[in-house]
């Protein structure tokens, strides 16, 4: 037998909410706290024990594409409640200065990631967020073309939310795919944009090691020596090998996780992230022995933290009213129904190397992400925000980068709670957007 049956059961309503956010990264907090401020009781499910999504969970320790170009001048784009939860990192002394790099075009802003996680909690709770953690969604029950709850499974054992209004920020499209919105997996043609696993690095003599690795490339130059000789085999060339708010703190994002057939880790097949899991700690003791032998100032390095999972890029991304995609990103598209900006450029974790392409006007390199990419077809009370919203696989690899994701999380939080109120308008988001301090670029 290859299936069994299983009984019915009768499921227990956890509580009904008029906003209910699945999934805490970047999108879902956003989303979560402007639900809550526009007067949505609002509840977030996640499925750690904490909020950030891969920027605490899979270990980015950065936030991209809340800077960019306009202009011709590097500055803040992605604005709005974000501010806030920088402000909190930032209280912790979390939060460090910004960091440029590919000769200036891009700015990032790195974290510590307890500061993210308390930071993140302080800011929910002070909104009046209900938080429900360790809750793994499992199903949608649906009524016509509406969900009318989303099934969790819980320390205290199967349960059923019920809302007025859903947010799909879980990054993957779970909520999305449980009720029956057509999707896209990866690039569609059984890859997508590379997994790596993200890990810290601790016990850096900090002013050597900046000396060796200086701007982005030369790391790169030191690994390709390296494996010319044949003393190392790395799965991909395109290190990013930055130092952290402690600088003997170093960040490495330089691990490329592939399947059995050398496409990306499929992260909706359950038994390819497992494997995912092992290969990737197995690169992480490999490169950690290139460090030590091979850069100056990582002689004594240590490994400090490993990311709790494999960091996702790209799986599920939703058909919606409207597809962002690449041309939009290097054409820095203009759309009347405007929620925000995207500065991050086209970022493709493609096999054994990253590929960046970048907005044709240099000195206005962004473009707006529009309301539509948030809309799902066929579900009437679904939003869907985040590295899984409405994109082609081009555009998404600029999108799904933290900045857009706050953006369409804010955008998505405010208006479902416009439409729980009966004031729901493109308009009438714009307009809440601009006061709640969003950048719509006029």
């Amino acid at each position: 037998m290859t299936t069994i049956a299983e009984p019915a059961r009768l499921t227990e309503v956890f509580g009904d909410y008029d906003v209910c956010v699945l999934g805490g990264g970047p999108a879902g907090l956003a989303a979560a706290v402007s639900a809550a401020r526009g007067g949505a009781r609002t509840l977030l499910v996640e499925r750690y024990g904490f909020l950030g999504g891969m920027g605490t969970a899979g270990g980015v320790t950065n936030f991209a594409g809340l800077y960019g170009r306009r202009g011709g001048e590097m500055q803040p784009l992605v604005r709005g409640v974000v501010d806030e939860l920088l402000d909190r990192i930032d209280a912790l002394g979390g939060l460090n200065a910004p960091q440029d790099g590919l000769q200036g075009r891009i700015r990032v802003r790195s974290y510590d990631v307890a500061a993210y996680k308390c930071a993140a909690d302080q800011w929910l709770l002070g909104a009046g967020v209900a938080l429900l953690f360790h809750a793994l969604a499992v199903g949608a029950v649906m009524a016509d073309e509406r969900i009318a709850a989303l099934l969790v499974e819980t320390r205290s054992g199967r349960r059923a939310i019920r809302a007025a209004e859903f947010i799909d920020a879980s990054g993957d499209a779970d909520l999305a795919h449980f009720a029956g919105v057509p999707y896209e997996l990866g690039d569609g043609a059984g890859s997508a944009l590379f997994p790596s696993t993200m890990f810290r690095i601790g016990n850096v003599d900090a002013e050597r090691a900046r000396a060796a690795v200086g701007e982005f490339k030369a790391i790169d130059a030191l690994m390709a020596q390296a494996q010319a000789a044949g003393r190392y085999r790395f799965p991909r060339q395109g290190a990013i090998l930055r130092p952290q708010r402690n600088p003997r703190e170093w960040r490495a994002n330089v691990t490329q996780l592939a399947n059995d057939r050398g496409q990306a880790v499929d992260a909706t097949d359950a038994r390819q992230l497992s494997a995912a899991e092992v290969e990737g700690r197995r690169q992480i003791v490999e490169y950690l022995r290139f460090l030590r032998a091979e850069v100056p100032g990582f002689e004594a390095a240590e490994i400090s933290e490993i990311a709790p999972q494999v960091g996702i890029r790209e799986s599920r991304r939703i058909a919606g009213a409207y597809r962002l995609t690449g041309d939009d990103v290097i054409g820095g598209a203009r759309f009347p129904d405007v929620i925000g900006l995207n500065a991050w450029p086209c970022e493709r974790h493609e096999a054994g190397r990253i590929e960046w392409s970048f907005a044709r006007d240099a000195d206005n390199a962004y473009n707006h992400l529009p309301w539509r990419m948030l809309l799902p077809l066929n579900v009437a009370n679904l939003l869907v925000a985040g590295r899984c919203a409405s994109m082609e696989h081009l555009g998404q690899s600029a999108a799904r980068a933290s900045g857009g994701c706050f953006v369409m999380g804010q955008a998505a939080g405010t208006a479902a709670a416009l439409r729980v109120a009966g004031r729901f308008s493109v308009a009438a988001l714009q307009q809440q957007l601009r006061r709640d301090g969003a950048d719509l670029d006029g």
